[in-house]
Parts: structure tokens; sequence; C-alpha cells
């Protein structure tokens, strides 16, 4: 199944203004300089050329949509406002920038929410979400709250529908974040090697976006980024930008996201910049954490 603009609606506008964006941000990868910047995020974080780019992308197809009030980013301090009519896009332009150099696969971090007001929110007031994946094929991960459905970009620069409905269930698989924290935490340390002992299959790359796509291919699995005391005790990863997105669409594939003691779709949105722990993927893996993880910091 193949169509130019999928989505149909005014939901459905913003939908295809961002697979607009994935096709040039898929093209500007493969010729995209791998170096820095000169630049910085708002987080302190130097910026490669790439980074730029793909926000660039991204934030011209949604203003000419006329439908997006405002957008906010990671690489930004503050909702742009677009002067459109109705939602609020948040994204990650270029999710696993430390990865682009060595030429592993990268990814776009989206979601869509009706309004631009995102502080006061949750998680789970987005209208949709997905990510682009960037590696030897790009693909997509995408949800309106009715399931999830992954699409392939083609050799014809068209959007085709590979998987009508991603399930994502049990199974022994297993992407552990943050290992540094097995430094400071010991039940981090016993759990990590719980599962090498129980022979789980390892797929780690170092970026949230391949780790976690991998999940829903493979049906399976597990990816952790916990917190530790006393320097990061909320985790690395951002609740609006990169986990919230995550986790819509891991629940509307029959998975779980938790920061180890609520749901990361109830988690009130306070800051752009808020961050959190979290463990997603296959329920009874989520559940797992939870048990092993419930000490304070």
């Amino acid at each position: 199944m193949t169509d130019s603009a999928p989505f149909s609606g005014d939901l459905g506008v913003v939908l295809n203004a961002l697979l607009d964006a994935g096709k040039c941000i898929s093209k500007t990868v493969v010729t995209a300089d791998t170096g820095k910047a000169g630049t910085h995020n708002v987080y302190g974080e130097e910026q490669i050329a790439m980074d730029v780019l793909a926000e660039r992308h991204l934030e011209e197809a949604l203003r000419e949509t006329g439908l997006v009030k405002g957008v906010a980013s990671e690489e930004l301090d503050a909702v742009v406002s677009l002067g459109g009519s109705r939602f609020g896009v948040v994204y990650d332009p270029l999710d696993g920038s430390s990865l682009f150099d060595v030429n592993l696969s990268v990814g776009t971090i989206w979601g869509i929410f009706e309004g631009d007001n995102f502080v006061g929110k949750t998680p789970g007031d987005m209208v949709a979400a997905g990510f682009f994946v960037y590696g030897p094929r790009t693909t997509l991960m995408v949800s309106r709250g009715e399931g999830v459905c992954e699409y392939r970009l083609d050799p014809s620069d068209e959007w085709v529908i590979s998987k009508e409905s991603v399930q994502v269930g049990e199974g022994k698989m297993f992407a552990p974040g943050n290992l540094r924290a097995t430094q400071h935490r010991a039940d981090y340390l016993e759990l990590v090697n719980w599962w090498m002992k129980e022979q789980y299959t390892l797929r780690y790359s170092g970026g949230m976006v391949p780790d976690i796509n991998s999940i829903f291919v493979k049906g399976k699995g597990i990816f952790t980024y916990p917190g530790y005391a006393p320097d990061q005790v909320d985790g690395k990863l951002r609740l609006l930008f990169e986990c919230g997105p995550m986790a819509y669409l891991m629940e509307q594939a029959g998975g779980a996201a938790s920061d180890g003691s609520q749901r990361i779709l109830e988690k009130r949105i306070d800051s752009l910049e808020q961050r959190t722990p979290i463990y997603i993927g296959s329920k009874d893996e989520v559940a797992r954490c939870k048990e092993w993880l419930a000490s304070p910091l």
C-alpha cells in the first residue's frame, strides 16, 4: 500500500508534514557533515551540523501547515510560535547524535498535542506520536491512539505500510542504558547481572530510537535508563521530547513505560527540560524493573 499523503483531516495534515520532514532528514543524513556545528543547545550540549539541519526541516514543514501553533524542541529553550491554529508539536530532531559520525542508526522522535501549552499537561494528552529511524532503511513507527503502524520509505520516495499492527509481548531481550549507574546502585547491577545469567539477548546501541525500535520490531524486550544519586537522580532523558512520545507508542502496542513508580503517560510536565528515569518495553519486564529498582535514591 503506497500513498503520498497517507493521513487525512487536520491531524493528518500535520502528520503528513512530519512525513515530508522525515524524507528530507533521511536524504540530508546521507550527505551532511558529521562535524560540529559550532553551536550548543539549551542544555549546553555541542550540536553537530545534522542537529541544526534536522531542526530546520521540521520547523519549516510544520510552519507550512497553518495548523501548528507552536513547537518545542530539545534543541531550543522555549516554545517557538509558528502562527498556526490548533496543534502543538514537540520533538527531538536527531536522537542519537553521538552515533552519527560512526554511521550507526539515528532518529527523530515527535509528539502532537492539542494547543502549544505543554507545561501542566501529561504525555497521555498527546493525540499522536511517532519516530523515524534513519538506518539502512528509513522507517516510521506512528500512532494516533488506535494502535501502532510501521511505515518504510521505499525507493520511489513514498511511505509504504510495512506492518499495520505492531504488538509488543514478552521475550528475553534487553537494552541497559546508563550503565554507569551500576557503580552507584547495587540493585541495577544485580538486575543487569540477572538478565545476563538468564541469557537475555543484548541489543544496545547507545541510541534510544534504534534500541526501542528493536523492541517494536522484535515484539519483545526492555530498555532502561535509571537515575542515580547524587548526580543524575532523574537520569538524562527528557520527558517531553523523548520518553513521553515513546511511552505513548509503547502502550499503544501493548507494552508499558514507567519511571519506577508512575506511568510515564501520567507524569505532569512541569518544564520543557524535565528529565525522567524510564523503564519501557514488555509489561512483565517493566514490572520486574519496578520490583528490583524500587529502593529510593
